[in-house]
C-alpha cells in the first residue's frame, strides 16, 4: 500500500468530517427561547432586551468555552400546544443546544414536560407555578424566578401583621393565580387560625369584568384583599376599585404589583399603601445593580423593568452553567447546575440541588403615588433561600427521579 496515498486519504477524511460538523458546533452555542411576546409585551419586551444585553456582554468577553452565544426566539401565542410545537422545531430544525423561556405557568409546564420527554435541558426563566420544580418537576428542568410559594411566603408575614380577620381574594383563573391563592390561604391560616375568606373572584386571564369583580368584593365587606391580578387586568381592576371606593379603608396585599411593568401603567391611579412584591429599580444603590442599570440604559435608552433582570439573569445563568459543564451536553449541564452560583443585578443566587429552584429573591415593600406615578417605598430585599418549604416536604412533593 502506498503510504502517501494513506496519508492523503486520512487528511481528506478529516477535512470531510470537519465540513459535516454543524456550523453551530464549530463556533456558536444556540439558545432556543420561547415566550408569549404578543400576549404579554409589557414584561417580555424588556425581558428580551435583558437577554440581548447579556448575550452582548458574554460575546464581547469571548463567549463561553470559546464559542459565541446565539439567541433564537420564538412566540408561543400564549398557548401550551404552540409552545411544545415551537420547542420541537427549535430542537429538531434549528439544532439549539439548550431551551429557555416561558412566561405563563401553563406554557412553562408544557415545556417542562417536553424537556422530560426529550431529555433536553430547559431553564424556565419566568413562569412562577410551583409545579415546575415540585409535583411536575424533573431533572432536565431548572427554574430561575422566585415561585408563587416563595413570593407569597414573603408577603404572608406582612399580611399577618395587619391582624385582619375577613379577607377577599381575586386572581386570574389559571395555574399561577390558583396556586398563589392556595398558598396564601394555607400560610396565613397557619399563623392566623381565625382568618376567614369571605369572597373569591377568579376571572379568566385577560378577560376581567373589572366592574363586577370590584363590586362583588365590595359587597362582601372584607377587611383586606389579596390580589394576584397583573398586566391589563390589574389596571382595569384598580380603576374600577378606585371608582367604587373598594380600597378606601382596606388593606391590600398584592403579588407582582410593585414591578414597574405593571405599576407604571397605572400612572395617577396608582394606589397608596399596597403591600407588594416588585422592583424599585430607580432607587437601588448596590454596585451590581448600578452596573446592570447603567449598561441597560446606555444600550436601550430606557430604564430596566423586572423582565429585564430576569432575561439578563437567565442568559448569564446559562453562560455560567455551560462554562462549568465544559459543554452543552445535557447530562453535564444537569450536573453543573446543581448548586450553581450565579451573580445577578440582585446579587448572588444559587440553583438548589434538591429541587432545581433558584434562590433569587424579591423586593417587598409598599406602593406610593408620588406626583401621579406609582413607586415602591419602604422596601427590603428578601433572600429566596429563606422562603422555601423544608427539604422533607420538597422530597414528598417532587417525583422520584
Amino acid at each position: 500500500m502506498n503510504p502517501l496515498r494513506h496519508v492523503f486519504s486520512a487528511a481528506a477524511v478529516a477535512t470531510l468530517a470537519t465540513a459535516l460538523v454543524p456550523a453551530h458546533a464549530q463556533g456558536v452555542i444556540k439558545i432556543g427561547e420561547i415566550n408569549s411576546y404578543k400576549a404579554q409585551p409589557a414584561f417580555l419586551e424588556p425581558y428580551k432586551k435583558g437577554m440581548e444585553l447579556a448575550v452582548d456582554e458574554i460575546n464581547a468577553a469571548g463567549g463561553v468555552n470559546g464559542k459565541k452565544f446565539e439567541l433564537i426566539s420564538r412566540d408561543d401565542n400564549a398557548n401550551p400546544g404552540d409552545a411544545v410545537r415551537v420547542a420541537e422545531e427549535l430542537v429538531s430544525r434549528e439544532k439549539v443546544d439548550v431551551l429557555t423561556g416561558a412566561f405563563l405557568s401553563n406554557t412553562g409546564l408544557a415545556l417542562t414536560d417536553f424537556a422530560k420527554q426529550k431529555k433536553f435541558f430547559y431553564l424556565a426563566a419566568e413562569p412562577l407555578t410551583d409545579k415546575i420544580v415540585w409535583s411536575n418537576g424533573n431533572r432536565y428542568t431548572y427554574r430561575l424566578r422566585p415561585s408563587t410559594y416563595m413570593q407569597v411566603a414573603m408577603l404572608v408575614p406582612e399580611a399577618a401583621k395587619l391582624k385582619k380577620k375577613r379577607w377577599a381574594v381575586v386572581y386570574p383563573n389559571y395555574e399561577y393565580g390558583q396556586s398563589s391563592v392556595a398558598t396564601f390561604k394555607q400560610l396565613l391560616k397557619a399563623v392566623q387560625p381565625d382568618v376567614e375568606f369571605v369572597a373569591e373572584q377568579a376571572p379568566p386571564l385577560g378577560k376581567v369584568d373589572a366592574g363586577s369583580v370590584a363590586q362583588a368584593l365590595a359587597d362582601a365587606k372584607p377587611d383586606a384583599i389579596f390580589n394576584v391580578l397583573f398586566g391589563a387586568d390589574l389596571s382595569k381592576f384598580v380603576r374600577e376599585g378606585n371608582t367604587r371606593g373598594l380600597f378606601k379603608g382596606r388593606e391590600v396585599v398584592s403579588v407582582l404589583t410593585g414591578e414597574p411593568e405593571y405599576l407604571d401603567p397605572l400612572k395617577d391611579e396608582a394606589p397608596n399603601g399596597w403591600i407588594v412584591t416588585g422592583y424599585p429599580w430607580d432607587s437601588l444603590k448596590t454596585a451590581e445593580h448600578k452596573a446592570f442599570a447603567d449598561a441597560y440604559q446606555a444600550k436601550f435608552k430606557d430604564y430596566p423593568r423586572l423582565g429585564s433582570v430576569v432575561g439578563y439573569s437567565a442568559i448569564h445563568s446559562l453562560a455560567v452553567g455551560i462554562k462549568k459543564a465544559g459543554s452543552t451536553d445535557t447530562e453535564k449541564l444537569i450536573a453543573a447546575f446543581k448548586g450553581l452560583q450565579v451573580d445577578s443585578p440582585f446579587g448572588k443566587f444559587m440553583y438548589r440541588p434538591q429541587d432545581n429552584q433558584s434562590t433569587m429573591g424579591a423586593y417587598v415593600g409598599k406602593t406610593k403615588n408620588e406626583g401621579g406615578k406609582g413607586v415602591m417605598v419602604d422596601y427590603v430585599y428578601l433572600d429566596g433561600a429563606k422562603f422555601q418549604p423544608s427539604d422533607e416536604e420538597v422530597k414528598k412533593m417532587r417525583p422520584a427521579e
